[in-house]
């Protein structure tokens, strides 16, 4: 098995290329980039979640930490995602909804699915990196998760 894959911590579910390196620039600041794996869309990420696919090889045993999730991704949707995550094994793991929709239906539907957070993305991108970092810094150092 990939060495890639036994270190992941966080897996950043996100489409938009520039996102992604936003995201992983502020990790990079907390010294956090090292621990994620990202996959571009919803598709993805329920292969490598479920260890199927592309993923089969990966250790079920070990779950991401921590999930960054955008809502509007190509081929399965990030509500999609989540409903699929709450229903299963991995229900506990942290799932943080990093999104620009700021419609109200995705965030009541994401919470009534158990999202943990709802976080809309800033505009800036100084303000951008400082709220990933924290969120990070947060769920990811602070935050204590059952196993």
């Amino acid at each position: 098995m990939s060495a890639r894959f036994e270190q992941v911590e966080i897996l950043l579910v996100e489409d938009n290329p520039e996102d992604a390196e936003m995201t992983l620039r502020a990790l990079r600041k907390r010294n956090l980039a090292n621990h994620l794996h990202w996959v571009k869309d919803g598709e993805e990420a329920l292969d490598y979640l479920f260890c199927r696919g592309p993923y089969a090889g990966r250790d079920a045993t070990r779950p991401p930490k921590l999930v960054l999730l955008d809502i509007k991704m190509p081929k399965v949707d990030g509500i999609e995602v989540l409903r699929q995550i709450k229903a299963s094994a991995l229900k506990t793991v942290p799932i943080v909804v990093m999104t620009s929709s700021n419609e109200e239906r995705d965030v009541v539907e994401s919470y009534r699915l158990g999202v943990n957070s709802y976080i809309v993305k800033p505009v800036s991108f100084d303000a951008f990196i400082d709220t990933v970092a924290k969120i990070d810094l947060y769920w990811m150092l602070t935050n204590r998760v059952p196993g």
